[in-house]
């Protein structure tokens, strides 16, 4: 196989599986330019990204900010801010933790849960209309992969590897 690969070329490997990588490249770029597509329905509500990501781990459960930091990898004075933000939107509530004092908790307010569900649907209906360009009009194949797409983000931040 290697006397078959052109110069600069790589052979398939498990760094490389689709031999020079194009194909990985070009997934890497399609995600690239998938946070901007995301941006777009998201500017139209007033969100940004950050925010919707916020929005989106809380919906979880409460968290830490130094949890949010972690899970966003922004620093601490950053997701202060971006909390900041949201509580004076109303978005987001902040607790204290009943057993450290301390430590505070944000968690969604009903508002929050609205402005998440019109999130959710302006970039899902987003996501369709690109979709809809490959596959005869059919979204669902593009649609299904990327939300397996987030099955292993999730995998990947449980094993401590995201």
């Amino acid at each position: 196989m290697a006397d078959s690969l052109r110069d600069g070329e790589m052979a398939p490997t498990s760094a490389y599986p689709y031999g020079d990588g194009g194909q990985l490249v070009a997934a890497a770029r399609a995600a690239a330019k998938l946070a901007r597509q995301v941006n777009i329905p998201l500017s139209e509500i007033n969100l940004s990204l950050p925010q919707y990501r916020v929005l989106a781990f809380l919906d979880e459960g409460g968290a830490a900010p130094s949890d949010l930091a972690g899970r966003l990898s922004v620093s601490r004075p950053s997701i202060t801010a971006l909390m900041d933000g949201l509580l004076n939107r109303n978005l987001v509530e902040r607790h204290s933790d009943p057993d450290d004092g301390r430590r505070v908790t944000h968690h969604l307010t009903g508002e929050g849960r609205s402005a998440l569900a019109r999130a959710d649907r302006a970039v899902g209906e987003r996501l369709l209309v690109i979709g809809a360009h490959v596959h005869a009009g059919d979204s669902n194949h593009l649609i299904a992969s990327l939300a397996r797409f987030g099955e292993a983000i999730r995998a990947a931040q449980a094993g401590g590897a995201a």
